[in-house]
């Protein structure tokens, strides 16, 4: 009502979007969510997306407005994605406790630094505080889009950052960036289970662009459906892709380390050769 009220006063028809995040972890919700959006501004109605309390679980919850901005950015292929909040960007330190701490005007990209940084930072409201948009800025990123993060609390705040201004902390995409579908992969679906691939699957996945097959599964760990997107891993714990996968968790069980001429004999059927396509595998950095 809130947001009704002041929009109108401009001329400027709103209309709310209650999501959780099985709407956005199913594909076809997703793209139903996406054309809604597209469909409002056609109209010229203006999204205001929040999470629904109403019926969120731990399981289907966003748990921060952060990742849900995130989301709905790479779900419309954003051109840009600006969070505000209480401070006036990313600092080296909390400026509320070290007079020394600086602001931060442009990060080229997101590493182990610019993470300590933000977990030293600090913000007054909602539940994520500067590290959870840290973690915003990394999904949107590798989805091609740029963010700025600066104070919610001066006036003409959005007029300074659309004209370009140097407001707040100015965050570069990646380069080379993900599809919209490969966006979905890595950050929209939730991961079930991993699986633990060999050196040679790793490098295979990683440095020649292949699919993964049964014989570089090393073990697989928790339980998961076809269809459902798996986390790789190596041995030692190190995440290093994502993908939907072709075989459940039992079935993989029962394969892994096999060839695949070896499938059809020990399951009774072969829907596939891979167990992730490279068309469905997301490498994460």
């Amino acid at each position: 009502q809130e947001y009704q009220r002041g929009f109108q006063e401009e001329g400027i028809t709103v209309g709310q979007i209650l999501l959780t995040h099985d709407d956005v972890h199913h594909r076809e919700r997703f793209l139903n969510a996406r054309n809604t959006i597209f469909a409002m501004l056609e109209h010229d109605v203006l999204p205001i997306v929040n999470e629904n309390d109403t019926v969120s679980v731990e399981e289907i919850r966003f748990g921060d407005n952060d990742t849900l901005s995130a989301l709905i950015a790479t779900m419309v292929e954003a051109d840009l994605l600006i969070i505000l909040t209480d401070v006036e960007g990313l600092f080296t330190s909390n400026p509320a406790t070290d007079p020394e701490a600086k602001l931060l005007p442009d990060v080229d990209r997101i590493d182990a630094r610019i993470e300590s940084m933000a977990k030293r930072g600090k913000s007054e409201f909602g539940a994520g505080g500067m590290i959870t948009k840290i973690r915003a800025v990394k999904t949107v990123s590798e989805a091609g889009i740029p963010v700025v993060i600066t104070g919610g609390h001066r006036e003409g705040v959005l007029q300074s950052v659309l004209a370009g201004d140097r407001v707040g902390t100015f965050f570069r995409a990646e380069p080379a960036h993900l599809s919209g579908r490969k966006s979905w992969i890595a950050f929209a679906r939730r991961a079930q289970g991993k699986i633990i691939v060999d050196e040679g699957a790793r490098s295979a996945l990683t440095e020649k662009g292949r699919s993964l097959l049964p014989s570089g599964v090393v073990a697989v760990e928790g339980m998961f459906q076809f269809g459902d997107s798996s986390v790789c891993c190596t041995p030692n714990g190190w995440e290093f892709a994502r993908g939907l996968v072709n075989y459940g968790s039992a079935e993989l069980d029962r394969i892994k380390g096999q060839k695949t001429a070896a499938i059809q004999s020990i399951l009774g059927f072969k829907e596939y050769d891979e167990v992730i396509h490279r068309d469905n595998l997301v490498l994460l950095h």
